[in-house]
């Protein structure tokens, strides 16, 4: 059932290939169909014509050889189509009157019309296995009677087969090539949509404009609007990380100000706004960061890069991972992205567990913690920006809600992924799909 449900659903994920390919199928049975009930009309015609002419040559020759030596005749005239022999009455008594025999006599005079003045019966009788055989009786020049038998007249494959082989073989090479066709059509539409849910992760994936004049067109204009859209970001957040750098000379100046000041609660309290602003600049320029971070791909050993990152935190974590993992990856996004996470699991956990492990769907870091823990109605809302739990409440925990959405951002950039759930005995499951370049990146 599972196994039918994927096919189900990866024939929907490409559901346009399979309408075309579909119809393409489609076409194919009609025009075999057609073709079969053609030909089957055509060849049921030209088998009476053809057994007809044998058997009006075989009366012809019986007849002359008849004259020469009457003994000879069943014997020479007894073919695998056809079979003869005299006899002084006839075996058919009285011509049927069907109009199938009257069409075969027709067919038999046009072909040799010395018959016309000979006394010929004809009649078609149904054999045991359903064929129909023809059978007649001519009446020779000396009163002797030329009986015989032409078996199983209404075959209609000879010619039909062949002509129906032959159309089901040039239906099937036009569907090759209209799927050939198909694929080549497609595969663009494949990359610009590939693209377009590229872009919309923040990517910037620059397009070949090749292929039909239109593939041509549009993949100008998603590479401008690209173009467009990276230079917007690129701006807004240079301009935010200039604002929030700026910010900083007149902080400075008053957390100096502040030692001035000679009641200590008011120089306390200005100090610690000004280092709790100077901090929330610093999340809010990584974040704005991670809106145009480049980076080039490299090959990453994901142990040892998740040691180091581990190490610099100075806390004990227990790390699980194989001897070694060899990744092409983005070092940098990737480690500024479990920066925030681990130090979410070490501010709320006292036992931090981190596995490096290759999954199902690739290479996967997993954070765990025995922390509290995120409440299920809130666990789509920690990807938000600026979002905290303790939002309602007295500030009184570290952070601005903008590392996990920082993280989240960056793995989606460069095709990784974010899971957050609640393990069964407690604390927080942080899955981290790690994003892998490919070769031609």
């Amino acid at each position: 059932m599972a196994k039918s449900t994927g096919i189900l659903e990866r024939l929907r994920s490409r559901r346009l290939v399979v309408y075309a390919a579909f119809l393409l199928f489609t076409i194919g049975v009609i025009q075999v169909g057609a073709s079969l009930i053609f030909y089957d009309a055509i060849d049921r015609q030209t088998v009476l014509q053809d057994h007809a002419r044998r058997v009006a040559e075989l009366l012809i020759v019986s007849d002359r050889v008849h004259q020469v030596d009457p003994a000879l005749t069943p014997r020479i005239m007894t073919t695998r189509h056809l079979v003869a022999s005299l006899a002084p009455e006839p075996v058919i008594g009285h011509p049927n009157s069907s109009a199938a025999t009257a069409e075969i006599a027709a067919f038999i005079v046009r072909w040799e019309p010395a018959l016309a003045g000979k006394t010929l019966h004809l009649s078609v009788e149904t054999g045991r296995l359903g064929q129909r055989d023809l059978i007649g009786s001519l009446r020779l020049a000396d009163g002797t009677w030329l009986n015989f038998r032409s078996d199983d007249i209404s075959s209609s494959w000879p010619i039909a087969l062949r002509a129906t082989a032959l159309t089901l073989v040039i239906t099937l090479l036009c569907i090759a090539g209209g799927f050939l066709a198909l694929r080549f059509l497609t595969t663009p539409l494949r990359t610009l949509s590939e693209a377009a849910d590229a872009i919309g992760k923040g990517r910037h994936v620059p397009l070949r404009e090749a292929g039909a004049a239109d593939l041509r067109h549009l993949a100008r204009s998603m590479n401008d609007m690209q173009a467009r859209i990276s230079g917007l970001v690129e701006e807004q957040a240079k301009s935010f990380e200039a604002i929030s750098h700026d910010l900083r000379t007149p902080l400075s100046r008053l957390k100096i100000a502040a030692d001035f000041v000679s009641d200590s609660d008011i120089a306390r309290l200005v100090g610690s706004s000004a280092d709790e602003m100077e901090a929330m600049l610093m999340s809010l320029q990584q974040f704005l960061r991670a809106q145009h971070l480049g980076a080039e791909p490299e090959s990453v050993d994901l142990v040892s890069a998740t040691g180091d990152l581990l190490a610099s935190f100075g806390k004990p974590a227990e790390l699980i991972a194989p001897a070694n993992a060899i990744v092409r990856t983005w070092r940098e996004p990737l480690m500024l992205a479990l920066q925030p996470l681990l130090d979410n699991a070490f501010r709320h956990g006292d036992k931090v567990r981190v596995t490096v492990d290759q999954g199902d769907r690739g290479w996967q870091i997993v954070i765990e913690d025995n922390g509290p823990g995120i409440p299920e109605q809130y666990l789509g809302n920690i990807l938000d920006p600026f979002f905290r739990l303790d939002q309602a409440r007295a500030r009184d925990t570290s952070g601005f809600g903008l590392g996990i959405p920082t993280a989240n951002h960056l793995l989606k950039r460069f095709g990784g992924n974010l899971h957050f759930t609640n393990a069964s005995e407690g604390g927080l499951v942080v899955v981290v799909t790690v994003p892998v370049a490919s070769i031609v990146d």
